[in-house]
């Protein structure tokens, strides 16, 4: 699957390329802005992992490059929260999460259409990160499992509540959609909700090791800023 999505993306970003070269006669304006939002995410283990999404922030700066016929790239620099919620079954007290602080490059196509006053677009393209932080929340000693007492340890992996980050570089794909509105000649606002699928594990993937994958999965919703500078 992994394979599959990476070769869609890069015949993705050669059509635009093409499309790029095909307009560059036309004059392009550029812009800088920033952006924060909340993030929603999991992680995907191999075996399986009961869990569900947890809540995070991003927030980021961000430089765009225009042509002007409907297509662009644009370049930003995050920090984003990941990481995922473990789930247990009814009559378990338990609660456990885990977040991951990550610092983000991603380089996005960008294709807009509209009016003057509102576009809408679609953005994607490649994205690596560097984790510089994680954080855990839980109401029993994940460390030592095997001493809470009622702890369900049969029938779920426990492995991943104590693992050990081995993999601090991250690399996947994003993709966007959203609306903009331009306020003015110079100023616009953006509402966008993205998709990033990770392609490397959080976690050793070896033989020995007790997930043979442990991808990053995550949700973004947030509001931007672009101010125009030619």
């Amino acid at each position: 699957m992994r394979n599959t999505i990476a070769c869609i993306l890069i015949l993705a970003l050669s059509l635009c390329a093409c499309e790029a070269a095909a307009q560059n006669h036309y004059e392009g304006n550029i812009s800088v802005g920033g952006q924060a939002g909340v993030t929603f995410s999991r992680v995907n283990f191999s075996p399986s992992v009961p869990q569900s999404m947890v809540g995070g922030f991003a927030l980021g700066g961000a430089f765009r490059y225009v042509e002007e016929r409907h297509f662009g790239l644009i370049a930003e620099l995050n920090v984003e929260q990941r990481g995922w919620k473990e789930k247990f079954d009814k009559g378990y007290d338990f609660n456990y999460q885990r977040r991951f602080t990550y610092v983000q490059l991603p380089i996005l196509t960008h294709v807009y259409f509209g009016s003057s006053k509102i576009h809408g677009f679609f953005n994607a393209g490649p994205e690596v990160g560097y984790m510089i932080a994680t954080s855990t929340k839980a109401n029993f000693d994940y460390n030592n499992i095997g001493g809470v007492e009622g702890f369900p340890t049969t029938n779920r992996n426990n492995d991943q509540l104590a693992l050990k980050v081995k993999n601090h570089f991250d690399y996947g794909i994003s993709a966007g959609v959203g609306l903009e509105w331009f306020r003015n000649h110079k100023q616009s606002f953006r509402v966008e909700g993205r998709f990033y699928y990770g392609l490397g594990d959080v976690f050793s993937n070896h033989k020995t090791d007790p997930f043979s994958a442990s991808n990053s999965m995550s949700v973004m919703v947030n509001l931007g800023y672009f101010y125009r500078l030619k």
